[in-house]
């Protein structure tokens, strides 16, 4: 029989509770859980928790400093909406870091790497196939992460993580596009074949055409979606139509 896993249930207690929410919370608005514009109950939220107002607010503040929460003074906190600055910072920021990456892992992968990189691939189809979109994202997550791996500097990937909040939040409404998922899978398999083959500047060129292609409907999205998106350069207001807290 194998061991049996031992959780340490004393460490995980001693995660701060304010920590604990924010993580929660950060999940549920890049998944697009918890919807821009949504007002946030700091009460309601505390009680789920079982916890006190005090590391509601302490999660809150983090998320501000994410630009994933809005607050407001004397009117409430609410989900950030998508603002195209915070976009285009981010997609600037992955893009140098993800070229990095994958120069480097076109020179350094192992043969195991290599067999990662191609398992992850053939995951994606297989949730594509299977309609499971959240599936589809967590592998593709797990192939951009693999490959910070193979490059020797995994950190990269933990930076991309965290300033790309805003794109993901985009990528959760472009994904369950008809077409949208074979695109994604067709560029992989393409970075893949040049990591393969050791082409640095095969595989940094189709890493850019995919990232170049991360928001292909931005336009489409802010007119199917106008209450998800702050088109201007700050929000000064709270959303129209949340109602006073």
């Amino acid at each position: 029989m194998g061991q049996t896993a031992i959780i340490d249930l004393g460490q995980i207690r001693s995660i701060p509770a304010s920590a604990r929410i924010q993580a929660a919370l950060r999940e549920q608005i890049v998944g697009m859980r918890l919807l821009p514009g949504a007002p946030l109950s700091e009460k309601e939220i505390a009680e789920s928790h079982g916890v006190s107002r005090t590391p509601v607010r302490e999660a809150m503040l983090r998320l501000a400093e994410e630009r994933l929460v809005d607050i407001y003074p004397q009117y409430g906190t609410f989900v950030a909406r998508i603002r195209t600055r915070d976009l285009k910072d981010a997609m600037v920021i992955r893009e140098a870091l993800e070229r990095v990456s994958v120069r480097e892992a076109a020179a350094r992968a192992t043969d195991e790497g290599l067999a990662e990189l191609a398992r992850l691939v053939s995951l994606q189809r297989f949730t594509d196939v299977a309609g499971d979109v959240d599936a589809f994202y967590a592998a593709d997550e797990a192939f951009h992460e693999a490959l910070a791996r193979q490059s020797g500097h995994p950190n990269l990937w933990r930076v991309v993580r965290q300033e790309k909040a805003q794109l993901d939040r985009c990528r959760h409404l472009t994904l369950p596009i008809a077409g949208r998922r074979a695109r994604v899978i067709e560029q992989h398999q393409a970075v893949v074949e040049a990591i393969v083959a050791r082409d640095a500047d095969a595989a940094e060129a189709a890493m850019a055409a995919h990232l170049a292609d991360v928001l292909p409907s931005f336009e489409q999205l802010t007119l199917a979606h106008p209450d998800y998106f702050d088109l201007t350069a700050t929000s000064a207001r709270p959303p129209r139509a949340a109602s006073r807290m």
